[in-house]
């Protein structure tokens, strides 16, 4: 990518390290699945972990920015997770209706985050297409320190209840961070 793509113009890199050992991570954020770098800047900033986002920030046409989360591999991100104990990934899926699918191979705290975010009136099924599951090891949310994470896929209806007429967070947005968060917390 990075021989057709130029940073600052194309695309921008963002981390930031945290006080504890959980970082939240958006690979696919700007332009490429809004609001997934809002969403875990907001998690982690309010639990005090490290972030690390990779955003598209053309004009149009992120899509072609976007890396399957097996084969992302970019070193200031892959820096993030490698250093934490739990990582939570989130991302954007297709989908009319608003729901989260949570994969991953953390199951404990996988479980956790689908049971606060029911508690929060939010829809996440048990089932998880297969696509969406988050369950290779190659997967940048499983290389964590403890070689499983998170991953978060949020229906293209979910996300947009997370952002107002005027571009503003909804409380949607608070209520959901704060469910994943509640579910980090009690790691």
């Amino acid at each position: 990518m990075a021989a057709n793509e130029v940073e600052g113009t194309d695309y921008r890199r963002t981390t930031r390290a945290g006080g504890t050992d959980v970082a939240h991570i958006a690979i696919h954020g700007g332009g490429i699945e809004h609001p997934t770098t809002e969403l875990a800047d907001h998690a982690a900033r309010s639990g005090e972990h490290a972030f690390a986002s990779f955003d598209g920030i053309k004009p149009s046409g992120n899509s072609v920015l976007h890396i399957t989360a097996t084969n992302f591999d970019e070193p200031l991100t892959l820096g993030i997770v490698e250093d934490s104990d739990y990582t939570i990934s989130w991302h954007g899926a297709a989908g009319d209706e608003a729901l989260t699918y949570v994969g991953g191979l953390d199951t404990d705290l996988r479980d956790a985050v689908r049971e606060e975010l029911r508690a929060a009136d939010f829809t996440a099924p048990e089932e998880v297409p297969d696509g969406l599951k988050g369950e290779s090891p190659e997967n940048i949310t499983n290389r964590n320190a403890r070689d499983e994470g998170v991953q978060l896929e949020i229906t293209r209806a979910q996300r947009d209840a997370f952002i107002g007429d005027n571009g503003a967070p909804t409380s949607t947005f608070y209520d959901f961070t704060a469910a994943v968060e509640e579910a980090v917390a009690q790691r």
